[in-house]
Order: structure tokens, then C-alpha cells, then sequence
């Protein structure tokens, strides 16, 4: 499957994209890239979004191979 990293995750990884073939659910995609690129990248992962396919989703989703995932982080709102 492919990986998108926006943002902050992009800085912590280095690439705006990754590529994973084990990861059979969101939960263990998201510890499989922290213990490669760290804590801090669990803990934005953690507090921002999942997209799969285009669609937010909870970490139990099962992935498949030719899924997208997209990991944002969490996002401010401007102020008024």
C-alpha cells in the first residue's frame, strides 16, 4: 500500500510517501512506522487523522495492498 505523509510527519520521515506490504490494519501500520521513525511521529499520527481510500477511518481498519493511506496531523483553526 502506499503511505502519504503530510506536514510535520513528512519533515519526521524525510519523504512524502512510503511504501508498506505487512500492515494489516491501520493500529499496526501506525506502530510499524513509529518504531521506524520515532515517538514523536506516533504521537502527531496519534492526534491527527487516518485516511484510507479517501475516507477517515479508526485504527482496527484492515488495510490491503492497494489501499492509500493518508496520515494528517492534526490541524489548528485560524483565529476570527
Amino acid at each position: 500500500m502506499r503511505v502519504r505523509l503530510f506536514a510535520a510527519l513528512r519533515e519526521v520521515a524525510g519523504t512524502s510517501w512510503l511504501e508498506d506490504e505487512s500492515a494489516p490494519d491501520v493500529d499496526a501500520l501506525v506502530r510499524s512506522l513509529a518504531a521506524r521513525f520515532g515517538p514523536e511521529f506516533e504521537r502527531v499520527v496519534r492526534a491527527g487523522t487516518v485516511v484510507v481510500n479517501g475516507e477517515p477511518v479508526q485504527p482496527g481498519t484492515p488495510l490491503h495492498p492497494d489501499d492509500e493511506v493518508t496520515l494528517l496531523p492534526p490541524v489548528s483553526g485560524g483565529a476570527r
